[in-house]
């Protein structure tokens, strides 16, 4: 949608055209798309019920991609990215978690308005980072870096760093991550 303002927003800017947003979700300002530039035909979009909350920002490459699922929860988190971030569905983010495709999470410089996209910034999908599959809860401060695979019904401690393939139904927790058990799947 061209040009959509929140109602309620206090940042002057529109939410940038290649968002799109599911139905009944919440976003808290268009400012989380302060340092923006992804020139994906999509570089943001949610599935319907889900909350975007204060502090969460979306600090996107040019070649940036986000997919959030339905019924999430993400409160404060910063995704720093450019590559493809995937989100899968009931999926919660607690404060000041980090999802970075580098280990230095810095803004992106703005691309020069003039300059032509790079290689493959709009023609190929970017290549995926990092994954969280549906059912998955990650702990404040915890920092999920590329190669991050985090298995369906998984829990990701508060401050843990992963970049590792997580297994289904497991809790993680510490830094440099590990499996501390397993969580029974009925829960």
């Amino acid at each position: 949608m061209k040009n959509m303002r929140l109602e309620h927003d206090w940042f002057p800017e529109p939410v940038p055209d290649n968002v799109q947003l599911g139905e009944r979700n919440w976003l808290y300002s268009s400012f989380a798309f302060r340092h923006y530039y992804s020139r994906q035909p999509t570089g943001v979009q949610t599935g319907s019920d889900t909350g975007l909350y204060n502090g969460t920002f979306f600090n996107l490459g040019p070649r940036g991609q986000v997919a959030i699922g339905r019924f999430c929860t993400l409160v404060g988190a910063m995704i720093c990215c450019n590559s493809r971030v995937v989100i899968g569905d009931y999926v919660f983010i607690a404060h000041e978690v980090v999802l970075a495709d580098s280990f230095a999470a810095t803004p992106f410089d703005r691309p020069s308005e003039l300059a032509p996209p790079g290689p493959g910034n709009a023609d190929e999908p970017p290549p995926t980072s990092i994954v969280i599959g549906d059912n998955v809860w990650v702990g404040a401060r915890a920092i999920l870096l590329s190669g991050a695979r985090i298995g369906q019904g998984a829990v990701v401690g508060a401050a843990s760093v992963i970049d590792f393939e997580v297994p289904p139904y497991t809790l993680v927790a510490g830094n440099p991550a590990r499996v501390v058990r397993r969580i029974d799947s009925k829960d």
